[in-house]
């Protein structure tokens, strides 16, 4: 239906491999400092208990795992048991553990002691991260008989992991791999082709600097999606997909994830998921050219121009909001600001920031080359790292050859051409 599917498909491209929440809750946890004092002693035991529970994820080795979980805490190591069983088809390349920050800590008649800790895991998937995915654990410890052992979550709560959620289904595709959590196999099949087909489209414009290579997690349902992403699952409803990764940092930089909502990808035709798709897939691939100084109308717009590029629709099938306006005789002001891409917010300011983002990039891909187009979205993320305004105009002059103002007088003068 033209016109009617884009809503659905609106991504986000966050700073980093899990929302910033995490870093206040754990500040909420630690305070200045452990208070009161966890020992040296302790924390080099804590470390050694997480390092055999990493090895036996690593090992596949479940009674290993749960010698690490407190024996007394039954509904906890039923669950823990269960989390582990759900990581079996899942093809882990590394896992660790490394505690971060304690707090809490004091002495428990009965069980020597206890803390509350804060835990930096990190993982890779075989054949698919270069980079390792990087999330938070809030955990309670407890110390008996001079060990140390993983007794229930903490108070605070961080971004659940798929395998947290039920147990993980696996399709792996030619260049995708897709995790899924109760869903039909026949819709993880279609995910992971559809992957498979967005990872050559984005390489034909971006050849250099990626894997060539996505991971897909499909959750069970929306409010399943908002605990990955450790949001409010309001602030998705509608929104076909979102890319969580960390921007800039070069190829070490932790990996991404594309995350979709089975509620909203559905609903859409097979070409417009197979945009959904090419648009995230953009986001994993310049992911490392892409920094603070990257604005979000270069971001969603380059991976919308990507994602249209050689589908034959037209401008005003792609941007009917923005078609809309202009022939109501509502002209163009400026670029759109972060603020416009909000989720939760209006749709139709939604829709246009994202079309009018795509326009954007259209006109620099019509009037300078797409190569020139890449070369500007390369040429702001290697910008000063002062701002997204000095980033662009610094571009728009080396690359483009015009000034701030020049280019967005030209992009109303072209919207009003292709869509008047």
């Amino acid at each position: 239906m033209a016109g009617g599917w884009w809503r659905w498909r609106r991504c986000v491209r966050r700073a980093g491999a899990w929302p910033a929440v995490c870093c206040l809750v754990a500040g909420l946890l630690t305070g200045c400092g452990d208070r009161p004092s966890v020992p040296g002693r302790y924390r080099a035991e804590i470390q050694r208990m997480l390092d055999r529970r990493a090895e036996a994820v690593r090992e596949r080795d479940r009674d290993a795992f749960l010698a690490t979980v407190d024996r007394r805490a039954d509904r906890y190591r039923t669950g823990q048991r269960r989390v582990f069983d759900h990581l079996a088809d899942v093809p882990v390349d590394s896992w660790s553990y490394r505690l971060t920050g304690t707090g809490g800590f004091r002495p428990a008649p009965g069980t020597g002691h206890r803390v509350a800790a804060r835990v930096e895991v990190r993982y890779r998937l075989t054949g698919y991260d270069t980079a390792p995915v990087t999330a938070e654990e809030f955990l309670t410890l407890v110390r008996r008989d001079d060990r140390w052992y993983v007794a229930a979550d903490g108070g605070r709560r961080a971004p659940r992991q798929l395998w947290e959620q039920g147990d993980v289904q696996v399709v792996r595709g030619r260049r995708a791999l897709v995790l899924g959590v109760g869903q039909k196999p026949e819709r993880l099949a279609e995910v992971a082709r559809m992957a498979d087909r967005a990872v050559p489209a984005v390489d034909r414009v971006w050849p250099a600097g990626w894997s060539r290579r996505v991971v897909v997690e499909v959750p069970a349902s929306l409010d399943r999606m908002a605990e990955l992403l450790g949001s409010p699952a309001e602030g998705y409803r509608g929104i076909a997909a979102v890319t969580t990764g960390q921007t800039g940092g070069g190829p070490a930089t932790r990996a991404d994830r594309v995350i979709v909502n089975p509620d909203a990808y559905p609903v859409l035709g097979e070409r417009g998921r197979q945009i959904v798709l090419t648009h995230e897939t953009v986001h994993v691939a310049t992911r490392t050219a892409t920094t603070r100084g990257t604005p979000l109308w270069l971001s969603e717009g380059f991976a919308d121009w990507v994602a249209y590029r050689g589908t034959g629709r037209s401008p005003r099938e792609v941007a009917p909001e923005l078609t809309r306006a202009v022939a109501a005789g509502k002209p163009l002001q400026e670029l759109p600001a972060t603020e416009d891409f909000r989720f939760g917010g209006d749709a139709t300011t939604l829709a246009r920031a994202y079309e009018e983002s795509w326009l954007a990039c259209r006109m620099i891909a019509d009037r300078w080359g797409e190569g020139k187009l890449v070369a500007f979205y390369r040429a702001v993320g290697d910008g000063p790292d002062t701002g997204r305004r000095t980033a662009v105009r610094d571009a728009l002059r080396s690359v483009l050859g015009v000034t701030e103002e020049e280019f967005t007088a030209s992009w109303r003068t072209y919207a009003h051409r292709v869509l008047g």
